[in-house]
């Protein structure tokens, strides 16, 4: 797991954590799909965006993680083009931003703050006049890109239905069609399950798992916890406009707290034994049985081990479990503050 502290080098696409050795301002790394080195945005005297180090491996879904108002959309902003950097170093997909957008950007797909459509065009005629606006789209190959990126997002079917008649989720899929009319290498979404309800949520979270599966590295910013949980391989948490911690969703995990959590009517033998193996208890007494509940350190903890030393001392085990950190528990330790939870 990478703290805010550290800047990425160079790394190998397989690579599952970063270093904390400084990144050269003239590396361009095969590995990453997105870079910043001392990515600083100031409005005035308000600093939003601290001194970010961010490192997107390619292939990842990337959950961009952080409660409203933490930098998320002003750093997304600056690494399209749509507002200039203060300070630092971007990279995307191995190019210089902004320097060499007119190159790369063709190659991304974006949806910043919702999407944009004209209410009384249908879904595919909007697809066209946005295509059509792209320099770079070729309009000889328009129409079969447009069909090809309605029946990716599902919306095929209503091609014709005016887009003022959409639902909230079809509209992000609309959007979302946009940015895949040219197939990006990269896909950069911000917020895209934002007021969604619960079905459109799991249509947008199933479209960018299949967009990954075929290769597309997504770049999403949400500050919805478990929505980043249930898609995402790699997650950023920001706060304040300063990066927290990154890596892996597994590498976040086992940086939490864990217990060990006994049901016995032996509490006082059970605290004895565990003290044993370096672990301090507490007893909640209740009618019967007693549960009692340590801090474990995950490097040393073997369950079975723990389990049989209990019995060995005579204490009767009427329960036993390993308690891990909750993602969300992890983040309100980072953060101090809490974070949207959708089931």
């Amino acid at each position: 797991m990478t703290t805010s502290s550290d800047v990425l080098p160079p790394q190998s696409a397989s690579s599952e954590s970063a270093s904390s050795k400084p990144a050269s301002s003239e590396s361009s790394d095969a590995g990453l799909a997105i870079q910043t080195v001392g990515l600083t945005k100031r409005f005035g005297k308000q600093l939003v965006v601290n001194d970010v180090n961010l490192s997107v491996p390619y292939g990842s879904v990337f959950g961009f993680l952080g409660p409203n108002g933490s930098g998320k959309t002003t750093t997304i902003r600056m690494l399209l083009g749509l507002a200039s950097a203060t300070s630092g170093e971007m990279r995307m997909l191995g190019e210089r931003i902004p320097e060499d957008g007119s190159t790369v950007l063709p190659r991304v797909g974006a949806l910043v703050e919702g999407p944009a459509v004209y209410p009384f065009l249908s879904g595919r005629a909007n697809l066209h006049r946005l295509d059509s606006a792209d320099r770079h789209a070729p309009s000889s190959t328009r129409a079969a890109r447009v069909d090809a990126a309605l029946d990716r997002v599902g919306l095929s079917s209503a091609a014709r239905k005016k887009a003022h008649a959409y639902s909230l989720g079809m509209k992000q899929r609309l959007g979302i069609a946009n940015a895949l009319l040219t197939p990006p290498d990269l896909l950069i979404l911000d917020e895209p399950t934002n007021g969604l309800d619960p079905q459109g949520t799991r249509e947008v979270r199933h479209l960018i798992r299949s967009l990954a599966d075929d290769g597309t590295t997504v770049f999403v910013s949400s500050h919805l916890l478990a929505e980043v949980e249930l898609m995402c391989s790699h997650i950023a948490v920001m706060s304040a406009g300063r990066l927290l911690v990154q890596g892996t969703i597994d590498e976040l995990r086992a940086d939490g707290v864990q217990r060990v959590r006994v049901t016995t009517p032996d509490p006082a033998d059970a605290v004895r034994v565990l003290a044993g193996f370096g672990m301090t208890g507490s007893i909640d007494e209740q009618s019967g049985d007693a549960t009692v509940t340590a801090v474990a350190d995950a490097a040393e903890l073997h369950p079975e081990t723990v389990v049989a030393a209990l019995v060995a001392a005579g204490v009767r085990v009427r329960g036993f479990a390993v308690l891990r950190e909750t993602l969300e528990d992890r983040f309100v330790a980072l953060t101090g503050e809490g974070f949207d939870v959708v089931q």
